[in-house]
């Protein structure tokens, strides 16, 4: 639901009612336990209560109910500051839905202005599939091939098609290209929209759900994503058995990383960033680290399902806030003495290229499909 189209103020509840904004089940679901606070990372940096998910749904409850109103500056700052990483949907006994939670609260209070000019600039451009068209164009990303068609066969088990994320078009057009490489038969129709994540995070939920439906017409059979946030936005809208992101679909289709990544003659070692939406979304860990393990030596991170700070726009929205919840992980990098840190995800990719080389590191951060396809066929 979207806020008030003008300037009148907005009707007081009637007793027992909210305003509309939340799904009232999934706020009256949290008990308030407080398992959720050890797990975010933005309790972790501040200790307060405010930004805890508890605490962001004690908010979200006082905006439903009337007793703050709209414009109350702490829930404009809490709303931006929580990252969305949903890590304590992990721990939460009660099944709160943390994630629905706060897209409805951005849906309602990032409306025209109110939403930053940095997520609304990004928003126009990847709802312009012309766009990411003549991007990719460009940038040279995989292109036609495998069983996946020209797009409009819906959910075909028969075929596989490679879905190509927006940024990853833009800054790495080598990601597609190694999956596709990993795996002839996946098909890259042309034209490809965007999935919506990036709506559904920033404001308007509504859209990125069409999007969502509206990329699914388009790719044929299982949508296979080399973005962690996208396999979690699709899946939701299209149903977790018509998307798999890049190291479920090479597990499920038998593949046998061959090969090895070496670093002056001798074995690499690596460590994995997760995903936190195809973590904490869709449960998928075991499959990248494995993937690794077959062609490097792999060392766990520390904090490796731990947000790394990139949060989709967040770092270019928060980025003295996304730094410092990345800083820690850096420290953790620098102590394993790793070559490369591997990521599924073009978000975190970027975060950590940056603030890598922001810190003079030797350590390199790489896609996992980059990474496989650097070990050879």
């Amino acid at each position: 639901m979207t806020g008030p189209t003008d300037d009148s103020p907005r009707p007081a509840p009637e007793p027992g009612r909210g305003l509309g904004i939340f799904d009232k089940r999934q706020l009256d679901r949290c008990i308030s336990c407080g398992f959720c606070l050890p797990a975010c990372p933005t309790y972790a940096l501040t200790g307060e209560e405010t930004s805890s998910p508890r605490g962001r749904i004690t908010l979200m409850r006082a905006l439903e109910t009337g007793e703050l109103p709209e414009d109350d500056p702490t829930l404009a700052e809490e709303s931006s500051y929580c990252l969305g990483c949903r890590a304590c949907e992990t721990v939460c006994p009660a099944g709160v839905e943390y994630g629905s939670l706060l897209e409805q609260w951005r849906d309602h209070q990032w409306q025209g202005r109110d939403r930053p000019w940095i997520a609304r600039i990004l928003m126009a451009l990847v709802s312009r599939p012309a766009l990411l068209w003549l991007q990719g164009l460009v940038r040279r990303h995989a292109r036609g091939g495998g069983s996946g068609g020209s797009g409009g066969s819906g959910a075909d088990p028969d075929t596989a098609s490679l879905m190509l994320g927006c940024v990853e078009r833009g800054l790495y057009p080598k990601v597609s290209r190694a999956a596709a490489a990993l795996r002839p038969e996946l098909g890259v129709p042309a034209r490809q929209g965007c999935c919506g994540a990036l709506h559904a995070h920033n404001g308007d939920s509504t859209t990125g759900g069409e999007m969502a439906h509206a990329l699914g017409e388009r790719l044929p059979g299982t949508i296979v994503t080399t973005a962690g946030g996208c396999a979690a936005h699709l899946a939701h809208h299209l149903g977790r058995d018509r998307v798999r992101e890049l190291s479920q679909y090479l597990e499920e289709t038998g593949h046998r990383p061959t090969g090895q990544v070496t670093v002056d003659g001798r074995r690499a070692r690596a460590a994995l960033q997760d995903s936190c939406h195809l973590r904490n979304g869709l449960g998928v860990t075991r499959q990248p680290r494995d993937l690794i393990a077959a062609v490097a030596d792999y060392v766990e991170l520390p904090g490796a399902g731990e947000c790394c700070g990139a949060a989709g726009t967040y770092a270019m929205l928060r980025p003295a806030d996304s730094r410092a919840v990345l800083d820690p992980k850096l420290e953790a990098l620098a102590r394993l003495d790793v070559d490369f840190v591997v990521t599924v995800n073009p978000g975190c990719q970027r975060q950590l290229q940056q603030n890598l080389r922001r810190h003079r590191s030797p350590v390199r951060a790489v896609h996992l499909a980059e990474f496989l396809a650097m070990a050879g066929p």
